[in-house]
């Protein structure tokens, strides 16, 4: 899908609101990882704690990544207790428990997450959370839960919307993600509030019940993109998914991509864009298609939830994920904002296309501005990043023989010196150039 747009026609306005928690919980992006790109419903205590153990001796949680996550699966599946009505961990799993488990983890200098959805059930048919809302925050709490992904799986009829949100193309007027809005009369008028909709109502319940915990547990709205949750979602969780699912592909990684950039007025600190959780590492995706991945997760300010199996990563994906440089801009202390579109490059400016996104962004940092070139062509392609192009540059000799500036390439991290005017690079298949500008000389 190829079509141009005006700005006007994406912009997100965020909510006013944001959820600001206690120890600065949230206000970065969170660093961790997860079970279910690696193992799906195969979760259990033993890969839990391979995870967790990998995460220190790879110096992950030297670098900041601190949350071992445990997807779906884990419970018993069909019954709660019969006294207490609490979720009940699957005892050959989990043969301590998830308290068990947790007290591991935190014993490990690691904080721990754990999985349920605003539904009956959840997306792999456990015992899920509606209606039951401050029983398992309570439950989860005691447990010594610190982050909750919270899906959107088996929603009763009565807590359905009345609309459907769609992400608009330009063409025949909206569109989900993965397709065509099916029945076009019931999307949204352009002034209907979606915070006022079912699904944020969901969601608000169960932010509700954690706020009512003697535990500060992150909130992760696993919502899909749907009922236009970057208006509404940062005064409810801390982050919010704005796609469908990932896939370790690189087609679906663009596309991400194209739906998050027209997204990102949403994200400042305490709040975040959740593009789905990472997946370098798995499938057959090219050390340029991690880079790339990695490069653009981390400069959208995105949670980083590593999910694959960490015992068997290697080296080269390891130094991808510990890159200290778009590290640093993910979790930079002064600056909120994530790096954003300055020029799309293959299309015209502000257009929507899944096979390919905006090439050149730019963000700012404490370190200086951080900017990134993609090629998202099959084929290798030249990239020029022109200095007078990008925003946030101060030059000291504009207009005396040019810009310049003092520049550092992310992945080699090669100190380039005063480079004048331009980088102009061969960039192969799908692959990303990056630097860090700093001042002008």
């Amino acid at each position: 899908m190829l079509v141009s747009i005006a700005l006007t026609a994406l912009a997100v306005l965020p909510s006013t609101n944001a959820l600001v928690r206690e120890d600065g919980v949230g206000k970065l992006p969170a660093l961790g990882w997860n079970s279910w790109n690696a193992f799906s419903c195969g979760v259990d205590e033993d890969k839990i704690m391979t995870a967790a153990n990998e995460i220190i001796s790879l110096g992950l949680k030297d670098v900041g990544y601190n949350y071992v996550n445990i997807d779906d699966c884990w419970s018993i599946k069909n019954a709660r207790d019969n006294v207490t009505g609490q979720i009940v961990p699957d005892p050959t799993k989990f043969p301590d428990g998830i308290k068990g488990t947790a007290d591991k983890i935190h014993a490990l200098g690691l904080k721990i997450g754990i999985y349920s959805s605003a539904g009956t059930e959840t997306c792999a048919g456990y015992p899920a959370s509606i209606g039951v809302e401050e029983l398992d925050a309570a439950t989860f709490a005691s447990w010594g839960i610190d982050y909750l992904k919270y899906d959107n799986c088996y929603v009763p009829s009565n807590w359905t919307d009345q609309y459907v949100a769609c992400v608009p193309d330009g063409t025949n007027g909206q569109v989900f993600a993965n397709g065509t809005c099916p029945i076009a009369n019931t999307t949204a008028p352009a002034t209907y509030d979606w915070s006022t909709s079912n699904t944020a109502e969901r969601y608000r319940i169960m932010r509700n019940a954690l706020l009512a915990q003697n535990r500060t547990i992150l909130y992760s709205l696993c919502e899909w993109g749907q009922a236009a949750v970057p208006t509404w979602g940062n005064s409810t969780g801390n982050s919010w998914r704005v796609t469908g699912d990932i896939t370790p592909d690189w087609p679906r990684i663009a596309q991400i991509l194209n739906e998050n950039s027209f997204l990102l007025n949403a994200v400042d600190f305490w709040g975040h864009n959740d593009p789905d959780m990472l997946e370098i590492g798995n499938g057959a995706l090219t050390l340029e298609e991690n880079r790339s991945h990695f490069a653009f997760w981390a400069a959208t300010k995105s949670p980083l939830i590593i999910g694959t199996a960490l015992d068997a990563l290697p080296a080269d994906l390891l130094d991808i994920l510990k890159n200290e440089y778009l590290l640093a801009f993910s979790q930079d202390g002064t600056f909120g904002k994530p790096a954003e579109p300055y020029k799309w490059g293959t299309n015209p400016d502000w257009t929507f296309d899944a096979e390919h996104p905006a090439e050149y962004w730019s963000g700012q940092s404490e370190k200086g501005t951080l900017v990134l070139a993609l090629n998202t062509w099959n084929v290798t392609a030249n990239r020029e990043i022109v200095w007078s192009e990008v925003p946030h540059l101060e030059p000291k000799r504009r207009g005396r023989g040019g810009d310049a500036f003092q520049v550092t390439d992310i992945w080699t991290g090669e100190d380039l010196g005063c480079v004048q005017y331009a980088v102009n690079k061969s960039v192969n298949s799908h692959d990303t150039i990056g630097f860090l500008v700093g001042d002008g000389c």
